[in-house]
């Protein structure tokens, strides 16, 4: 016998180019009153709540079943609200701002005292970014606070690029869903450590090491970002607990692209004699090379936006047809292609095959 559900969710569609203010006021109600609102953003969509009420936060953590030890991401719609939430804002962070936002990049610095602690994952520190998304900015700048939002999916789960992904985790578990179809870039924020000398990337996302460095001259990636390194304390959102999984089992064959697609047919076959249903994630330029399993392609290696914006959707989609092992084409640590690789290291397991 199913659960009923334990409320009603609402969902609001919502046209990103042309704002209707009362849809946008009832869920900034919601936020104001303590409740749960999933929206969209340019990266993913996220599960927000009120930054500053420590109760509206637990239920967050609660309902999304995340550890308490994982930090959340503060939204903001106005950069005076950054001089509010954190106790210093270098000169770098200026020129940051002024450079990426709004855009896909949160910038950890030391918190003031009106931030909760379960906000921040009870570190001293907090994540804040200003999101290119006019139905989030408008969602912030409605609710008359800064809202802490962290995907909107189920923990561990794949990150949510649809409305229809977050219904399928919380509907009837949350108020509201404000629907503005897919998401822009399909990977979450970078974030960029500033309390660090250098500047540390703890998570790479949609503004590359390459554009960071442009700006800051040097800049440091966490050992966590690349490979599978134990840490005590989770600075960022992404580095700690497993992240992005598929339900089914997903193997990351990474090296030489020949080789990679050679590997991933020998694997197939090899799996296939037991009985098992293979999804393998490929590219544009491999995918007519492989003649069993469900193929599907993440987008070009000539065009890794297209990659990042697919990841994830597909990862639900290889669920929904309920496929046993998903076999993953590695792509190059460069721009974009950190972000995505993180993204599929952490949801495999750091399950990888080297082929060189």
């Amino acid at each position: 016998m199913n659960e009923k559900p334990l409320k009603n969710t609402l969902i609001l569609k919502v046209d990103p180019e042309n704002l209707e203010m009362d849809k946008i006021t009832i869920a900034a109600n919601v936020i104001r009153n303590g409740g749960l609102v999933a929206f969209p953003t340019e990266t993913v969509y996220g599960l927000g709540v009120d930054a500053l009420n420590a109760e509206a936060v637990k239920r967050m953590y609660m309902v999304k079943m995340r550890p308490l030890d994982n930090p959340t991401i503060v939204h903001v719609s106005r950069i005076s609200d950054v001089y509010r939430l954190s106790v210093e804002v270098p000169d770098k962070a200026e020129e940051l701002m002024k450079r990426f936002w709004p855009g896909p990049l949160t910038i950890v610095l030391k918190a003031s005292e009106i931030v909760p602690r379960v906000t921040t994952g009870g570190l001293d520190t907090v994540g804040i970014r200003m999101p290119n998304h006019k139905v989030a900015l408008a969602l912030i700048d409605s609710s008359e606070t800064p809202i802490a939002a962290p995907s909107a999916n189920i923990a561990g789960r794949p990150s949510p690029t649809l409305a229809q992904h977050v219904i399928q985790d919380f509907y009837g578990k949350i108020d509201v869903i404000l629907d503005a179809g897919p998401t822009r870039i399909g990977v979450e924020s970078t974030v960029l450590d500033l309390t660090q000398t250098p500047p540390q990337i703890l998570r790479p996302g949609g503004v590359t090491y390459e554009e960071l460095k442009e700006v800051l001259g040097e800049v440091s990636i966490h050992p966590s970002v690349i490979a599978k390194i134990e840490v005590e304390y989770a600075h960022s959102p992404g580095m700690k607990h497993k992240h992005y999984a598929p339900k089914a089992e997903l193997i990351v064959v990474e090296g030489d692209l020949n080789k990679i697609v050679d590997k991933i047919i020998e694997l197939t076959e090899e799996y296939s004699k037991f009985g098992l249903k293979i999804g393998i994630l490929a590219t544009d330029e491999t995918m007519h090379r492989y003649g069993k399993g469900i193929v599907k392609s993440m987008g070009s290696r000539s065009d890794l936006k297209s990659a990042a914006k697919n990841l994830f959707k597909l990862l639900r989609e290889f669920d929904d047809e309920n496929v046993n092992l998903i076999l993953a084409e590695g792509l190059p640590l460069k721009g974009l292609g950190l972000a995505i690789m993180n993204r599929l290291r952490r949801a495999s397991g750091y399950n990888i095959i080297k082929v060189e």
